[in-house]
């Protein structure tokens, strides 16, 4: 499994855990379309960081300190991002809510 392929299952399990989860879910569908869409973004964005920050600290070798593994980080956050922003159109119910009536 590459890299790119787990970061887009973490994507979409984020976008699972935000649609689903009691509690986390009403705070979120009360949230504006573009509100949830800069939400994940914004979420995955500090992982991708922190990630990069604790292989750059010594703490967990996950992705190599080099202009070479901030590029695969890269390329990991844009799978995510694209994987949890389709996972959420494609929920059932979710994209529902948003819609306007009539």
């Amino acid at each position: 499994m590459t890299a790119e392929q787990l970061g887009a299952i973490a994507g979409v399990i984020l976008s699972l855990l935000f649609s689903y989860v009691p509690g986390l879910s009403d705070k979120f569908g009360g949230l504006s379309a573009t509100t949830k869409r800069l939400s994940m973004a914004l979420l995955l964005l500090i992982v991708a960081i922190g990630t990069l920050a604790l292989s750059c600290s010594n703490i967990v070798v996950s992705v190599p300190c080099t202009q070479a593994g901030l590029v695969s980080l890269i390329n990991v956050y844009i799978a995510a991002l694209v994987a949890n922003q389709a996972a959420y159109l494609i929920a059932p119910g979710v994209s529902k809510a948003e819609k306007p009536a009539g």
